[in-house]
């Protein structure tokens, strides 16, 4: 492994994403993006509905294509050889379903045979307990909570012991006691393990808690990046969700988009 791999956990080189053709018309989701992210931080994938930031998890876990540009993951290329990088990283979305008719139980027990972990069951007792699951673990997956439902997402996702980590919204839908516990519970296993999360969250107060560094997305660009303080010393904001409604409707214009953030997204 080079040394660019052992800095960054995530490095994307004019990463693009087009949907269409000439003829029937393109849209482009991912318009030309370069980024990395540190190994071992906590980074935010911010930005507005229809932004870009689905179709950019999209490639980083190799689901989707890019149209052009490069993207390596743990050192990885994507493309070329994601099944070298995929045992090592994972994904939580509460939107993504589990099948509902098979029980938490079974359905932590599938994926962890699909990651081929040893000790699948003693892995699932452990994860149940840490994330108070146990007195559901026999009911359908269906059957439960939104709240119940992200809880669950989230213990598929720490199943391998991920080195990378990639959460969509993983407080959505719970009270907040218990989001703040689940934070709590991810800022440990990030400093225990030393792993990489990439956050992508609506909720600017678990930003601002948990991430080192901001990638803010507009349109399908990173339009700046900064770390918390920083973006709310550059917009002269006292809350970060006043800096992101400033970006997502362009309030601030091009010119308060620093040149070092710039270079900082190259």
């Amino acid at each position: 492994m080079d040394q660019c791999a052992k800095q960054h956990a995530i490095r994307a080189v004019n990463l693009t994403k087009r949907y269409g053709t000439a003829r029937s018309g393109e849209v482009t989701a991912v318009d030309g993006i370069s980024f990395t992210v540190a190994a071992g931080s906590v980074t935010g994938l911010l930005g507005g509905n229809g932004a870009g930031k689905t179709t950019t998890i999209s490639m980083l876990l190799g689901l989707l294509l890019p149209t052009s540009g490069t993207v390596e993951v743990l050192g990885v290329d994507m493309v070329r050889h994601r099944h070298a990088a995929l045992p090592r990283m994972n994904f939580s979305s509460p939107y993504v379903e589990l099948p509902h008719r098979l029980t938490v139980r079974e359905n932590l027990t599938v994926y962890g045979h699909l990651y081929g972990l040893r000790g699948v069951k003693r892995r699932v007792e452990e994860l149940a307990e840490h994330l108070e699951l146990t007195r559901f673990l026999e009911r359908p997956s269906g059957g439960l909570s939104a709240g119940q439902k992200t809880r669950v997402a989230l213990a598929k996702a720490l199943l391998n012991r991920p080195e990378l980590l990639l959460l969509d919204e993983p407080t959505a839908s719970l009270d907040p006691d218990t989001a703040d516990w689940i934070r709590t519970y991810l800022e440990r296993y990030r400093l225990e393990s030393g792993a990489t999360i990439l956050l992508a969250s609506h909720n600017m107060l678990e930003v601002e808690r948990m991430c080192d560094d901001v990638l803010m997305m507009r349109q399908g660009r990173i339009v700046d990046r900064g770390s918390p303080a920083g973006l709310l010393a550059r917009y002269g904001r006292t809350s970060l969700e006043d800096v992101f409604l400033d970006i997502a409707r362009d309030r601030a214009g091009a010119e308060n988009v620093s040149r070092e953030a710039a270079d900082a997204a190259e």
